[in-house]
């Protein structure tokens, strides 16, 4: 596993210490939650195995619940890692997936491996016996990749993919033959081995891994401009564009400049779109109102407390998983085209962000509006904002790559809710029903505002940059051997 010494690895140590000690209160008293139903009628699967909010699940397909069950350790995984989000954990969710695809898609009859699609990527298939258990082989492969491509984990939280590996393979081995195991546990970390070392020919992203706040960029100066105050602060992979993608780079995507240039005429746009962030933050902390909740309840920004942005849309997939009863290959194929659109919206997001290098809004509504201001993020970090430019808004732009992916594989009326905090009480996290998935993407783009951290440009631009991302994405075919 890979181990990286940050030098601002201390920074981020104080900035859990002060969430620890200045987290708000349980807000469940103030807002009412309780209006959204989310009781469901949860029925045992034969093996009486559990999601991670402690339902049992129920599925036909036992192999999806494997899925599940590491994704769900992934999430766990994804919460703990420091220095990934977002874009090294939107790297690793490609890859991981990627890997989990090639291992089984010898049994998935509709779909093909992407060796013929991805250039570089080599997987040799007469490496794989004809014995090979699908399931036993997911199981060595995932606990390879999530052991290379999550890092910074603490040890006792890493050590869950030991133990995942070792509960499963108690489960799975029952009854097959020492062969089957063996060559079942060989094929799996054999795609996982190829898979990794496909990762790795991606030098700029190996690099920046390394050294994701490099002394070496410091940022244009201009009007209006995002720059740091802080170290701590310096600009977070700067250079992110030139990371590979899986189907469409930055080049590809169309870049669309911010509709309102800077200004400080208070009769501007600009300023207007500042404004309503001021108002809107402040009203959401004062009323502890639905504002406030949706704003916690979208955050992802906090490492130690909740998973990361990217991981977000795992955490939905993987409940779309047991929600639509999705077989092994619709399992595996929706997770790799979520990874890869996630992957892909991180390279062209970030492309942008340090193109129009357009500011976070405390820096200017301290300035011109009120200096005493503090964004809803403040809450649970020592440093009001993320330490890169704000448009497009990343969160928006994961929203909508993913959220393309679902409206393509189930349409988009649904009757969804999202769990994915569900029990947490150091933050809003109590679940939100939706009835499309557009209706969800939205959501999360802005509850950006609410938070304090986004003017609503960002979040309007990075919601149609992901779902330009999303179109693609779908249209990559994984049933023939070229696109």
């Amino acid at each position: 596993m890979r181990k990286i010494d940050f030098k601002w690895s201390i920074a981020i140590l104080v900035a859990i210490f002060l969430f620890q000690s200045c987290a708000t209160d349980e807000l469940d008293e103030v807002i009412d939650i309780d209006q959204v139903d989310t009781s469901e009628e949860e029925e045992t699967d034969n093996n009486g195995n559990t999601n991670r909010f402690g339902e049992q699940m129920n599925m036909t397909d036992s192999t999806s619940e494997l899925v599940v069950e590491w994704s769900e350790l992934f999430l766990e995984l994804d919460r703990y890692a420091t220095g990934m989000r977002p874009n090294a954990t939107a790297r690793a969710i490609a890859y991981i997936n990627l890997a989990a695809y090639e291992t089984a898609v010898a049994d998935m009859p509709n779909y093909t491996s992407n060796t013929s699609r991805l250039n570089g990527l080599n997987i040799n298939a007469n490496q794989r016996e004809d014995d090979v258990n699908v399931a036993i082989a997911l199981n060595a492969c995932y606990a390879s990749v999530l052991d290379h491509f999550l890092y910074n984990v603490p040890r006792n939280i890493n050590s869950g993919i030991n133990s995942l590996e070792n509960e499963k393979e108690e489960e799975l081995e029952d009854g097959v033959s020492n062969d089957v195991i063996d060559d079942s546990k060989d094929w799996g970390r054999y795609v996982a081995n190829r898979i990794i070392a496909y990762s790795q020919t991606d030098d700029e992203a190996e690099e920046q891994i390394e050294d994701p706040q490099p002394d070496s960029y410091e940022p244009p100066v201009g009007e209006g401009f995002w720059t740091y105050s802080a170290d701590a602060e310096r600009a977070w992979f700067p250079y992110w564009e030139s990371v590979r993608t899986f189907v469409i780079s930055a080049d590809e995507t169309s870049s669309v400049p911010p509709t309102d240039d800077y200004s400080e005429n208070t009769n501007s746009g600009y300023y207007e779109q500042m404004l309503e962030v001021y108002e809107t933050n402040n009203t959401a902390r004062e009323e502890r109102n639905e504002d406030l909740w949706i704003a916690e309840f979208w955050s992802d920004d906090v490492e130690g407390l909740m998973m990361s942005p990217p991981g977000r849309q795992i955490s939905i997939a993987a409940q779309l998983i047991e929600h639509y009863d999705l077989s092994l290959e619709e399992s595996l194929a929706m997770l790799l085209k979520v990874g890869f659109a996630i992957n892909d919206a991180a390279v062209s997001s970030w492309d942008d962000k340090y193109n129009y290098m357009v500011m976070r809004p405390s820096v200017y509504i301290q300035e011109f509006i009120d200096p005493d201001y503090q964004t809803n993020l403040f809450t649970f970090i020592s440093w009001p904002n993320p330490s890169f430019p704000g448009y497009p808004s990343g969160h928006s732009t994961f929203a909508s790559a993913a959220g393309g992916v679902f409206i393509d594989l189930f349409g988009d009326d649904t009757n969804f809710t999202d769990r994915s905090h569900e029990g947490r009480t150091d933050f809003l996290g109590t679940p939100r029903q939706f009835s499309t998935f557009s209706e969800m993407a939205e959501e999360n783009a802005f509850s950006r505002i609410p938070l304090g951290v986004h003017i609503r440009m960002d979040c309007t631009e990075g919601l149609r940059l992901g779902y330009e991302i999303s179109d693609a994405v779908n249209n990559f075919d994984l049933t023939s051997g070229n696109n």
